[in-house]
């Protein structure tokens, strides 16, 4: 019924920029928000940014914080992150993820309150 397609990795150069798009197909109307995971090497998957769909209120994690921004279009049904910045520690996969559960004790941080996710997509930052 919801399909997530990722695009826009790759690899780039310290403090270089990249773009990562996700548009959802299917039946999308319930969405309340999208988020942004990503996982390293030997890592656990770690929270980067959340954005609520009904006023496009963004959160973002502190190691990402003033680099990263995430902004959705509700005509194109796609949300987007926008990466900055960039470090060698932000090489990871990096999934975008639908909640489409409300709940006021939510705050979409966490993985488990999202329902689908994308295939992932590499970025990777040469030092």
């Amino acid at each position: 019924q919801v399909q997530l397609l990722e695009s826009g990795g790759g690899l780039v150069q310290a403090g270089g920029s990249l773009r990562l798009s996700c548009v959802a197909s299917g039946r999308t109307f319930s969405t309340y928000a999208m988020g942004w995971f990503r996982q390293a090497p030997g890592k656990e998957r770690e929270f980067v940014a959340t954005i609520r769909w009904s006023d496009g209120r963004t959160y973002y994690a502190d190691s990402v914080k003033g680099r990263f921004f995430t902004f959705r279009d509700i005509a194109k049904n796609t949300v987007d992150l926008q990466m900055n910045s960039l470090k060698p520690e932000d090489t990871a996969v990096y999934y975008c993820a639908l909640g489409v559960t409300f709940r006021f004790n939510y705050d979409y941080l966490t993985q488990d309150q999202y329902e689908y996710w994308g295939q992932g997509t590499q970025v990777t930052v040469s030092s």
